[in-house]
């Protein structure tokens, strides 16, 4: 197998806040179909073992794009890992969005920066791992130029967990801390993103919106998420009852990855993922 190509690049949306990207691919002249991977909450795209997995897909016949959502915590000039607190805390599901129609509108440019000859963009693929899952469905019910979508770990509506926190106090102080438990960070939630939901809750709900959903989906979840549980996936087929789901023995939220992560080769049930969603992609091409 030829060596990997890993082209670094810098996405401007347009609600002003720039986000780093990179496509990994196998240089060959030819067109190949391309997969957006999405990270989740507390994410970025150089967590853990994600590099290995854009190798894996690029060796496989992709190219693979990942990402930092602006608001996620890096900055375009250290996105090592999350330190932007403030960028943090004034995240919400639109900007997400905003940020994937960025990078989809950048696939479909044929200028620079991204090696184009080298691209199919009406082979688009999106895959979003974890609160990642629920913004690759959206923006695939809202934007046809998405072939096909693969979660993994995905969440079944982004407000499950806030019935949980105290919403009066939150709104009263306009802010909720969450622990990062890898870093012990403190990290800002402000008020906000509830009335970014509130305010667009028409786009921003799942549980509706996928029923609107045309692109085949494929579900995928871990049987041992620690995270969020396996009814998430049970929810979302039943919601779109023509999704293909998969169940993975064994497998934890983030499908055997931490950070950092040391080892040269993909954990197992990551590598099952790939392999799960390879083949969809391939099937829906």
């Amino acid at each position: 197998m030829s060596d990997t190509l890993k082209v670094d690049f810098i996405v401007y949306p347009e609600h002003g806040r720039p986000f780093t990207a990179d496509a990994v691919y196998v240089p060959s002249g030819e067109p190949k179909p391309v997969v957006i991977f999405t990270h989740g909450f507390k994410g970025f795209k150089d967590w853990g073992h994600f590099n290995l997995l854009a190798k894996y897909f690029a060796e496989q016949g992709f190219m693979f794009i990942k990402f930092n959502f602006a608001y996620n915590g890096t900055t375009i000039e250290d996105y090592s890992d999350v330190h932007d607190l403030e960028a943090f805390g004034n995240n919400n599901f639109c900007l997400e969005l905003d940020d994937l129609k960025a990078l989809i509108d950048l696939v479909h440019n044929v200028e620079e920066p991204l090696p184009y000859k080298e691209m199919n963009a009406k082979q688009l693929y999106l895959i979003g791992h974890s609160r990642g899952g629920g913004s690759v469905i959206l923006k695939a019910a809202e934007d046809t130029r998405v072939k096909a979508v693969a979660t993994w770990a995905a969440v079944n509506k982004f407000d499950q967990r806030w019935d949980e926190l105290e919403v009066d106090k939150w709104k009263n102080e306009g802010v909720q801390w969450i622990t990062n438990a890898r870093t012990g960070q403190k990290m800002p939630m402000y008020y906000q993103i509830m009335e970014n939901y509130l305010a667009n809750k028409q786009r921003l709900e799942i549980p509706k919106v996928i029923k609107d959903m045309k692109q085949p989906l494929l579900i995928l979840h871990g049987e041992e998420d620690e995270t969020l549980p396996v009814l998430m996936a049970h929810d979302l087929k039943s919601w779109k009852p023509d999704a293909e789901m998969h169940l993975l023995p064994g497998a934890d939220h983030s499908f055997g990855g931490k950070h950092p992560y040391e080892a040269n080769e993909l954990p197992e049930a990551a590598r099952r993922a790939a392999d799960l969603s390879i083949e969809f992609f391939r099937k829906h091409a």
